[in-house]
């Protein structure tokens, strides 16, 4: 914007005065009042330019004010969605790593209601061709006693299936876990507990597929006790009852070596 002084101002105007003397003193009264009105109407409009100037300056200097202030105003709002976004960035840390450990939390939990519902529901098993539903305890301490067994740790296994039969009377498992008591104390000598066992198993399951061996488990016994009456009997019935077993082999070539 071009700003113009008073000085310059006057100047123009004494430089307009001086011209309208020189021609006064040419033209005539009527030519040099027409001169000066002239000079007047150049000299308002001189001013009313001067004037807008003005104006158009100040409203200039004014828009300077309210744009500085607006950029003043327009980066304080930056700063403030700077320390927003880095709080928002905070936010989402903490609330990442807290989902993360409510999942955790959620799958913990999950599991041990699966395992506690384990634990209450029974589950089918397949022993002995026999198929029946066993609780965890039944299975865990079936399991327990049957290590023992494997381990040719006899006086133990006795003792924990014994204690089993005790404990699960009714169970699924009590056929087998009396066969293998009692076969654990004839390994043990016990042959007179041994024979109690087997038959007792003959007495509670007597289509239970280890009867045939039980049978031949109980002449075993009575050899071993010089009861060989006894054992030929015990053969002899095992041969009848279970033809086509395996066991009933082996105690026709028993009988062959009784005296």
């Amino acid at each position: 914007m071009i700003k113009l002084s008073k000085a310059v101002l006057c100047v123009s105007l004494l430089t307009l005065s001086m011209g309208s003397t020189v021609h006064a003193g040419i033209f005539d009264d009527d030519e040099a009042r027409k001169a000066i009105l002239d000079l007047r109407q150049k000299v308002e409009v001189l001013k009313s330019n001067f004037e807008g100037l003005q104006t158009n300056q100040n409203a200039f200097q004014e828009e300077s004010v309210q744009l500085k202030k607006s950029i003043l105003n327009l980066q304080s709002m930056i700063e403030g969605l700077k320390q927003e976004i880095q709080v928002l960035s905070g936010d989402k840390e903490v609330l990442s790593k807290a989902l993360s450990e409510t999942q955790r939390q959620l799958k913990t939990q999950a599991q041990s209601l699966e395992d506690r519902m384990a634990r209450v529901e029974p589950q089918k098993v397949n022993l002995d061709g026999q198929e029946f539903l066993a609780d965890q305890a039944e299975i865990k301490d079936f399991e327990n006693a049957l290590a023992l067994f494997k381990k040719a740790d006899y006086q133990q296994a006795a003792g924990a299936f014994a204690e089993f039969t005790k404990r699960f009377p009714s169970s699924g498992y009590s056929p087998s876990s009396v066969y293998f008591m009692a076969t654990a104390q004839y390994a043990v000598r016990d042959y007179k507990n041994a024979i109690i066992g087997f038959r007792n198993l003959v007495s509670i399951a007597p289509s239970h597929l280890r009867i045939p061996d039980a049978k031949l488990s109980i002449a075993s016994c009575q050899i071993e006790l010089k009861d060989t009456k006894g054992a030929r009997k015990t053969l002899e019935d095992l041969i009848k009852d279970h033809p086509q077993s395996e066991a009933a082999q082996s105690a026709k070539e028993r009988i062959l070596k009784l005296k």
